[in-house]
């Protein structure tokens, strides 16, 4: 059995980690490289709740535009686990710059690092991923359209005498034999061996982050016998090596929760301090069902242009919208619930949400415009729901590919002309200037052909 444990084991890590990463050549100078990590391992048994956080990990180094992280929980033969056996409650990706003899310390914690943070709205400690999803996460797209990128890895923003790193966080729960399954994946804290902490929690805590942390167990039926088993998180990374051609974007993350407050510069969780994270769907007053919506404003400190839009809403959600100026509709992106037994496709989860892909520079927002998220949850007259989420990511840049004539309007990475290309062509252009009119007049009558596509879409994962 130890002798199949080591195969299954050692498989896996030749399919997903023998990473000379995969590239796809796009002819413009620009290659999209992949390569496929496997997190540390985490074991579960039936009830069993991991919430760990790997420092260091393997991630594609240097000055990159990330362009998606895509992930599932998988075991030691490299098999997808389905949700109703694992649920993946969360995963995230933090960035961090840590001190160069301390980067490769085995025993780093959140106290040696300094966390690069997203440009949103909550408190520093709070929400400050560059990635992350939840249950989700197989059928999401994270595609960051060309020719846009998460720019990371620059030297110019590394303090010196210090590294850039990589922090994963991974919530999962073994549902296997669960008495209340959905009980159990909301963190009903009646469910959950929490007696030891009740005291802490508010009158009113039902359920949710407090009641299903690391290492506590959710209540099986009587007499269900399972084996532990060693699982892991495997990601894909795709991503750009950085250069003049590519546009930055940043990276809003909203929350239905906040409350606009932040007590004394409290940076973290705590009743009122902005960003609550979770709340709960009180079950309907009257009979069948009942929609609940919650609502928060936000401004924005900078504007820029939508290249990129979701949610994140958990078991109950049926929707979230995000609205600019005048109640115009920036993007209404809901979940897609499965309806099978194979992962990916779980009846009853959600198992991935829709995705707003606007067309260039359709979708501005203002410095100091005001924007309103909605987030819809149903709930019967004999269930609510506790822990739930009402999160919307955002992807805003500065530029649009029009700003750059020779770039043209909508396109895909591999049909634009980068700006080191385009060098090469004007130096080319001064020994043949008859030549080079030539062919930029092709260029641009190309580009205006392929700019004449409209519209607002949304792209379903």
């Amino acid at each position: 059995m130890e002798h199949s444990h080591h195969i299954h084991l050692l498989l896996l890590l030749l399919i997903t980690t023998s990473l000379a990463p995969s590239q796809a050549s796009l002819g413009n100078g620009h290659t999209i490289k992949s390569a496929t990590f496997l997190s540390p391992k985490f074991m579960l048994g039936p009830g069993s709740v991991e919430n760990n956080f790997f420092y260091n990990i393997d991630f594609p180094r240097g000055h990159i535009g990330l362009k998606s992280f895509d992930a599932e929980v998988v075991d030691e033969a490299g098999n997808s686990v389905p949700l109703y056996e694992t649920y993946l409650h969360h995963w995230l990706v933090e960035r961090y710059h840590v001190p160069r003899e301390k980067a490769r310390d085995p025993n780093l914690s959140g106290k040696d690092v300094t966390y690069v943070r997203n440009d949103g709205f909550c408190q520093n400690g709070i929400n400050r991923q560059s990635n992350g999803l939840g249950s989700e996460t197989r059928r999401t797209s994270t595609y960051v359209p060309d020719p846009y990128a998460i720019q990371v890895g620059n030297p110019a923003e590394i303090p010196d005498g210090y590294e850039e790193g990589w922090m994963l966080n991974v919530h999962a729960i073994d549902t296997r034999g669960a008495e209340d399954r959905l009980g159990c994946t909301e963190c009903l804290c009646e469910l959950y061996n929490t007696s030891g902490v009740a005291r802490f929690l508010r009158n009113d805590y039902r359920g949710g982050l407090f009641c299903c942390f690391g290492h506590t167990e959710c209540r099986v039926e009587q007499g269900f016998v399972a084996p532990r088993r060693n699982l892991y998180l495997r990601y894909t990374v795709k991503w750009v090596d950085w250069d003049i051609g590519i546009l930055p974007v940043k990276i809003y993350i909203f929350d239905v929760t906040d409350t606009g407050k932040r007590n004394g510069g409290s940076t973290g969780f705590g009743p009122e301090n902005g960003c609550q994270i979770e709340y709960d769907i009180e079950p309907c007053r009257a009979h069948g069902w009942c929609v609940d919506v919650k609502r928060r404003n936000f401004t924005m400190p900078s504007g820029g242009y939508i290249v990129y839009s979701v949610a994140h809403q958990h078991t109950g959600g049926i929707g979230s919208t995000l609205y600019g100026k005048d109640g115009r509709v920036i993007c209404h992106s809901v979940p897609i619930y499965g309806t099978g037994n194979e992962p990916g496709n779980e009846d009853g989860y959600i198992v991935g949400m829709t995705t707003c892909y606007p067309k260039f520079g359709s979708v501005k927002l203002a410095a100091g415009e005001e924007l309103i998220l909605e987030s819809n949850y149903t709930s019967t007259s004999e269930r609510g729901h506790t822990g739930v989420m009402g999160l919307f990511y955002i992807l805003v840049a500065d530029q649009t590919p029009s700003a750059f004539p020779f770039l043209g309007a909508p396109f895909s990475i591999g049909d634009y002309l980068s700006l080191s290309s385009w060098y090469a062509v004007a130096l080319f252009g001064l020994m043949a200037v008859a030549v080079a009119v030539a062919i930029g007049v092709g260029v641009l009558s190309f580009a205006r052909k392929e700019g004449a596509e409209s519209g607002y879409h949304r792209v379903m994962a």
